[in-house]
């Protein structure tokens, strides 16, 4: 089965959202206590799967704020310079900085984050400052949950919803819960509900549906019952090693398999995911062959340093899955 987008649409993918720094530890195997040296990349989950679909050779474009400083300017820079139309960032004169997040990598499944998130300016994308014009040039909207955890960020993604869903742009929902940027189960759940039951494809783990549905233990099936009550057509539920879920409204259900790799570490997996698979519906590929190109695309981030830097090739992932058939 394929996923229909609309092929008289300029670009393929526009993201919308979080653009930030990652400082990732180059001494492996100790806490960031004794961490001496970060190496930096641009960050966040948006940027990251704008970065990660233009290296993969889509038409892609990117809507965010960006403070007007060295940071700013990096970013920018560095993702135009990978292909991603960065004419509608928005420079914040407000004095507002840049998200950092700093990585500790102790061992492949000991990583954690530790991030810096008061008044950046990511946060601060006022609804006027999303262009019409140019959102309805795209097939696929991409956002993702952090930009619903604080005004007037929130309302410029609803905004940019409601603008999608007019000019018939299919809307791709990346979960990306980030406990630190909200302040309750009970606010997450409202806000990420509202949006889901708009967009057309929803991306996330098991355990950031059940941060939608405000409970623990979710099970696949009721959770899929309750959102194709509303717009999705497409639900992809991940499990981490034990694979990836497809589930379209017409009823169809597709499992793909994780991608064994020498883990470095554990985050960027979830954003490499979702620009694979979403560079394989919107070049035609089946939802299967889709779920095999985000899990191996997966698999080659979290062997590697970095998230944006280390977004693969067509030829890397491929590679990949066909030397585990």
């Amino acid at each position: 089965m394929k996923y229909p987008f609309d092929e008289t649409k300029k670009y393929d993918v526009i993201a919308v959202g979080r653009a930030c720094i990652d400082l990732n530890a180059v001494e492996y195997n100790r806490p960031m206590e004794e961490t001496m040296t970060f190496s930096k990349y641009v960050g966040g989950s948006p940027a990251n799967i704008a970065i990660g679909t233009a290296k993969l050779g889509l038409k892609v474009g990117f809507i965010g704020k960006i403070p007007d400083d060295q940071h700013g300017r990096f970013i920018e820079q560095y993702m135009r310079e990978v292909g991603v139309d960065t004419t509608q960032m928005v420079t914040d004169q407000d004095g507002h900085k840049t998200g950092l997040a700093f990585t500790e990598i102790k061992s492949p499944e000991e990583c954690s984050i530790l991030m810096y998130r008061d008044q950046v300016a990511d946060l601060y994308l006022e609804p006027n400052e999303i262009n019409e014009a140019y959102l309805k040039k795209t097939k696929a909207l991409v956002i993702s949950g952090t930009a619903l955890s604080q005004s007037p960020s929130r309302e410029a993604i609803l905004k940019s919803v409601q603008l999608a869903r007019k000019h018939d742009v299919t809307i791709v929902f990346e979960l990306d819960y980030r406990p630190y940027t909200w302040k309750s189960a009970e606010e997450t759940a409202v806000y990420y509900q509202l949006v889901a039951e708009q967009a057309n494809i929803v991306i996330g783990t098991r355990d950031e549906f059940d941060m939608l549905e405000n409970r623990g233990n979710g099970e696949n099936t009721a959770t899929v019952v309750a959102l194709f009550r509303h717009a999705p057509e497409l639900i992809v539920i991940k499990h981490g090693v034990e694979g990836s879920f497809a589930y379209t409204k017409s009823g169809e259900t597709f499992r793909g398999k994780a991608y064994m790799t020498k883990v470095l570490k554990t985050f960027g997996a979830g954003d490499s995911y979702a620009s694979a698979f979403l560079y394989a519906l919107i070049k035609g590929e089946s939802i299967e062959t889709a779920l095999k190109f985000g899990s191996a695309s997966a698999s080659i981030v979290v062997s590697k340093h970095s998230s944006s830097e280390a977004m693969p090739t067509v030829l890397e992932i491929e590679d990949l899955i066909a030397a585990q058939v």
